[in-house]
């Protein structure tokens, strides 16, 4: 019998050296890279922090700010309300507040993977939330006083528009989706003109067009307010785009799932509910989030209709006389860009864990 000899399993912690050897340096190419990088972070990080963090003003006035050298805070602290609430009263802001508790109060359960009761959750975020959220902001009801959309900005504002254009956009491209897979000309032909015109022009160019042009088709006496005009721009324009992706995963379900479906004795609709849409949605996730995403980048075109959100109020305070400085406008897009990336980054993140949870074994 052949001499056997026995070899020593490998540890199962290594040294920090062995992971730095193996992950850093593992050949010259990606070593010289390693080292180009820790230059540059070296090179550019530490300064940044020093500018925002150690010779930053906390607190005072723009005269405060233009001899330190750093980040003037004092700007971002003295006009926090109206960054967050845009020209809402103060005195009427507890219902912003309310709204927002209300809104992580039926989203994070949503989120979790096992939620009892989430049929119920899904129905009320859908169609109690959006009304309970608009008679609260809006008013006029329960003696609450009337807050015009034209007062509504900052970071609310954002969030409106965002969560608008997410909720709308979805289930409007999902039936542009099937509607352009359609078996019907009429309904074929409609939604690929729909798709098509709507991806063809620029957002901004929408946005004119739902408060401008808009008014112009409504009936005689029937006016919509210009916020309202701008939510169902972003939702159209959102929804075409999103058709596309929905569309992207509807094609990349192998013709055996239809089959089987229709072999169960499955109608059309509940083959699509059950069956292959959310195969398809599982296949997309990315793209959706990636639009997502973009949504949330695109509030900041409302601004060109005379909606002040997050960026258009900061942008607002930088030209203000009293504020006007180098510092406070480098501050003020700073604090109006790392708004903007939190909330791009959550998204991102839990789209993260949402592939891995609905993981379907495949690779990528």
């Amino acid at each position: 019998m052949a001499d056997i000899s026995l070899v020593r399993a490998p540890r199962a912690n290594r040294s920090v050296g062995d992971w730095i050897g193996r992950n850093l340096f593992p050949d010259w190419r990606q070593g010289l890279l390693t080292v180009v990088v820790l230059y540059l972070l070296l090179r550019f990080v530490p300064p940044l922090f020093i500018w925002l963090l150690w010779d930053a003003t906390w607190s005072g006035t723009r005269d405060d700010c233009v001899g330190s050298g750093g980040a003037c805070w004092a700007f971002v602290s003295a006009r926090w309300g109206q960054f967050i609430y845009g020209f809402y009263p103060a005195t009427e802001r507890w219902r912003v507040n309310v709204t927002m508790l209300l809104l992580i109060v039926t989203v994070v359960p949503l989120l979790m993977p096992r939620m009892r009761g989430r049929r119920w959750l899904v129905g009320f975020a859908v169609l109690g939330f959006p009304v309970v959220a608009y008679f609260l902001l809006y008013g006029g009801v329960m003696g609450l006083p009337v807050v015009e959309t034209s007062r509504w900005g900052g970071l609310m504002l954002t969030l409106v528009v965002a969560i608008t254009g997410m909720v709308g956009s979805l289930p409007l491209g999902i039936l542009l989706a099937l509607g352009r897979r359609s078996q019907m000309p009429a309904i074929r032909l409609f939604c690929t003109l729909f798709i098509e015109l709507f991806r063809a022009v620029p957002l901004i160019t929408v946005l004119f067009m739902a408060s401008v042009m808009l008014p112009l088709f409504l009936p005689s006496g029937v006016t919509l307010d210009k916020l309202v005009r701008a939510l169902i721009g972003v939702a159209l324009f959102n929804g075409a785009l999103m058709a596309e992706v929905v569309r992207g995963g509807l094609q990349a379900i192998p013709r055996g799932q239809y089959e089987a479906a229709t072999a169960e004795g499955m109608g059309y609709w509940r083959m699509m509910l059950l069956i292959i849409m959310p195969q398809a949605l599982r296949l997309v996730i990315p793209g959706i989030v990636n639009t997502y995403v973009a949504i949330i980048k695109d509030t900041t075109l409302v601004l060109i209709i005379g909606l002040f959100d997050l960026l258009g109020i900061v942008q607002a305070g930088i030209a203000d006389s009293s504020w006007l400085s180098a510092s406070v406008t480098k501050t003020g897009y700073v604090f109006a860009g790392m708004g903007f990336w939190v909330l791009c980054f959550g998204l991102s993140r839990y789209s993260v864990s949402l592939e891995r949870r609905l993981n379907t074994g495949h690779s990528g």
